[in-house]
């Protein structure tokens, strides 16, 4: 008798581990808002973001937009490059990070993406890996 369910218990083990498949994909959330910022957002204002156009000259950014709690700011922003050469340029940010572009005499223009450091400073990186220290103006 015991043999029996011995037996079962063993069929029941080998029927029930099956190869565990990988769970299924979490729904998508659609937001109005990008979760990504490029270089290429600061050269237009889209039509939603023109009804929450925003500027105040207290602060250092030229403009903002968004609602509260997704605010996308435009700065100008200066710094140096890893050899010591100057450069300038446009950007937005959203949260800690952002995108623009720098421009240099010798290096021509530049995107970027940033990242909050500190109250004012940035850190970005091109392309090609090249690091830049910026401040806002």
């Amino acid at each position: 008798m015991q043999k029996n369910y011995l037996t079962l218990l063993l069929f029941f083990f080998l029927f029930s581990c099956k190869n565990a498949d990988a769970p299924p994909p979490l729904p998508q959330v659609n937001s109005f808002y990008k979760t990504v910022i490029t270089a290429d957002d600061r050269k237009t204002i889209t039509p939603e973001e023109a009804k929450t156009y925003h500027v105040n000259t207290n602060y250092k950014y030229e403009y903002r937009t968004g609602n509260s709690g997704h605010y996308k700011y435009n700065y100008d922003v200066k710094g140096i490059n890893m050899t010591g050469d100057s450069v300038f340029g446009n950007i937005n940010t959203e949260g800690k990070y952002g995108a623009g572009m720098l421009k240099n005499d010798s290096l021509g223009e530049i995107d970027i993406n940033t990242e909050w450091v500190s109250n004012g400073k940035l850190k970005a990186l091109d392309k090609s890996g090249n690091e830049y220290q910026l401040i806002v103006k």
